[in-house]
């Protein structure tokens, strides 16, 4: 399975309905966790069975897609299943599944969605985003659109981003060289090897760090203890803290 990612170019309303699609993928994800904390016994079907009657009782839940949220409750039953894990492995400390606050993504499997073209896709269900161009350097008609099993929406601080995990055969034939070599990786350099080459340490984020300080001292100015909500300019300095982070 590889993930391909895409900018997605968007105008205000589908961004509004992105976000909306993200919020009630989050609501029933933080359902389906609420049930299983009041039922002993519930299991992955038991879940799924939820989503369809989630749909049923909250109409706004109606409007995104069935499979996207049957995938909103494989979340929490991989949060679930992950927290079990470790306790058998005795793993500390064991991960007991959380509410989700501030979700940042949405999951499509394969409906809900349709590629017009490869570089265009567009979104079918009750939400309206439509149509989004995407912007990238990958090629998506090399595969073929069965091969495509799930399509996630993911919000982040720059903007909005489309994600294509894709069923494909990453195998590469190689011919051994009958060549040995010996590579160390440190702090002073990224990587040393035996036949005296160096590759020097890009330290992308150290040099980027200045200009992270000062983001986040602007941002702290702007905060104001105890305040509810707080300012437009607090969450403008926030989200350009977060888009220096990304280029980091």
């Amino acid at each position: 399975m590889i993930v391909l990612e895409f900018k997605a170019k968007t105008k205000p309303l589908p961004a509004l309905a992105i976000d909306e699609a993200i919020r009630t993928a989050q609501f029933i994800r933080n359902k389906a966790l609420r049930y299983w904390m009041d039922n002993q016994g519930v299991g992955r079907y038991d879940l799924s069975r939820l989503c369809k009657e989630l749909a049923e009782e909250f109409p706004f839940a109606r409007k995104l897609n069935s499979m996207a949220r049957q995938a909103a409750g494989e979340r929490a039953w991989n949060a679930i299943s992950r927290f079990f894990e470790n306790c058998r492995k005795g793993i500390k400390p064991v991960g007991y599944p959380k509410f989700k606050k501030h979700s940042r993504s949405v999951e499509y499997k394969t409906s809900g969605w349709k590629l017009l073209e490869p570089k265009r896709i567009k979104f079918t269900d009750g939400f309206a985003i439509g149509e989004l161009r995407l912007i990238g350097s990958y090629d998506l008609a090399h595969y073929d659109e069965s091969q495509i099993k799930r399509v996630r929406l993911v919000r982040r601080a720059d903007g909005y981003y489309v994600q294509f995990c894709i069923k494909a055969d990453c195998r590469v034939q190689t011919k051994p060289s009958q060549k040995a070599i010996g590579i160390d990786m440190g702090l002073r350099y990224f990587i040393a090897t035996s036949d005296g080459s160096v590759i020097e340490a890009p330290q992308f984020y150290r040099k980027a760090e200045k200009q992270l300080n000062r983001a986040n001292r602007r941002k702290s100015r702007k905060f104001r203890k105890g305040a509810k909500p707080q300012s437009q300019n607090y969450h403008k300095a926030r989200n350009r803290y977060a888009r220096e982070h990304l280029r980091a």
